[in-house]
């Protein structure tokens, strides 16, 4: 079953169960899939669905940031709701070992030396870690190795 066909029975399940906020967050996310496909006139993979709920969890994340700041805590904790219901449909994480060891190859395939070679490291990472890692936490590291040499 593809992740798109699971998040639509999820949305009637939700529906049917009179879950009006799980609803609304899966309402939400089946229109940035299907505004994703007429805009870029395709096909929606798996892959896709997951890089259009990293965008909304990452839309989310800041959406709670700034209402926290303006001591907004109602709107927080539905941007927190959201965010929980978005983050069942993302891949198992992986872990900082894991992740290490994708930069450690990446850096030895690339033959980066310097800072200056993120770029070719990050262009090999990122596929392999695509919605299973946190893509700032990631470039971090990579700066971190290609400075220490």
């Amino acid at each position: 079953m593809s992740l798109e066909t699971r998040i639509d029975d999820d949305w009637k399940a939700a529906m049917k169960a009179g879950e009006k906020a799980r609803k609304d967050a899966l309402s939400l996310l089946r229109a940035a899939i299907k505004q994703r496909r007429v805009d870029e006139k395709i096909e929606i993979d798996d892959a896709a669905v997951i890089s259009v709920i990293e965008k909304m969890l990452k839309q989310r994340k800041d959406s709670i940031t700034q209402y926290e700041a303006a001591k907004r805590q109602d709107l927080a904790d539905i941007e927190k709701f959201e965010s929980s219901v978005l983050t069942a449909y993302m891949p198992q994480g992986l872990s900082a070992a894991e992740i290490a060891a994708i930069v450690s190859a990446a850096v030895a395939e690339s033959g980066a030396r310097a800072p200056a070679d993120m770029g070719k490291v990050i262009a090999l990472v990122k596929p392999r870690v695509a919605g299973r890692a946190d893509m700032g936490e990631v470039s971090k590291l990579v700066k971190a190795k290609l400075a220490g040499g």
